[in-house]
């Protein structure tokens, strides 16, 4: 059964297993979240839900989503998320992180950390060229291509630029804990964005037994 629920990454830390093995761990706060509006197949096409996470000032909120959450008699949130899911929890109800249990594959996506304007060596993991013996080629770009055809630089040539604050997914970690009386999760590994991002957290897509 697909799972799904919106969290915010409070940092990393590592647990201890019996036999002594260390796993290094994200802790997140999962939830609760709000179930604003649920989609399905003979209205909408498709079977879905909307959840709502985090507190938010109402003057920091749109008249758009104001309007959206005021048709569902929903609180105000600050982030509202859409999952498709199998099976739809009722409008006004409450998601919880007890939905995961330990060793759940979980696929997780967010924002990761901006890194700025970056050159190709931090950005593509390009390799530099001769430090000494008269170059004057270090870390700078690589050929731009031929001169006469097509006498331009191709699209999608590795170049400098701004690296980083992309949606970015890593799938396929293990749930290692649940502790709902804190609503939090604990993730093996690490998942994009900083401290006190926000999260989406989904039954993994490509794990076999998903």
């Amino acid at each position: 059964m697909k799972k799904a629920i919106i969290g915010k990454k409070l940092g990393m830390t590592q647990i201890f297993g019996e036999d002594g093995t260390v796993t290094p761990v994200t802790v997140i706060e999962a939830g609760p979240c709000a179930v604003v509006q649920t989609k399905t197949n003979d209205v909408d096409g498709y079977n879905s839900v909307q959840l709502s996470f985090g507190d938010v000032k109402l003057k920091n909120v749109n008249k758009p989503i104001m309007g959206h959450y005021e048709k569902y008699s929903a609180e105000p949130k600050r982030i509202l998320r859409e999952f498709q899911l199998d099976e739809l929890p009722e409008s006004g109800s409450v998601v919880n992180v007890d939905i995961f249990e330990e060793g759940d594959i979980v696929d997780v996506s967010g924002t990761s950390k901006g890194k700025g304007f970056q050159g190709v060596i931090k950005r593509h993991g390009q390799r530099r060229g001769p430090m000494t013996h008269g170059s004057k080629y270090h870390r700078r770009p690589g050929s731009m291509g031929a001169s006469a055809y097509p006498a331009r630089v191709p699209k999608g040539k590795k170049l400098p630029g701004h690296m980083g604050h992309e949606r970015v997914t890593v799938q396929n970690l293990e749930v290692v804990g649940v502790e709902p009386e804190d609503n939090v999760l604990l993730i093996k590994g690490s998942v994009p964005g900083t401290r006190g991002s926000f999260l989406e957290i989904r039954s993994a897509a490509k794990h076999p037994e998903s």
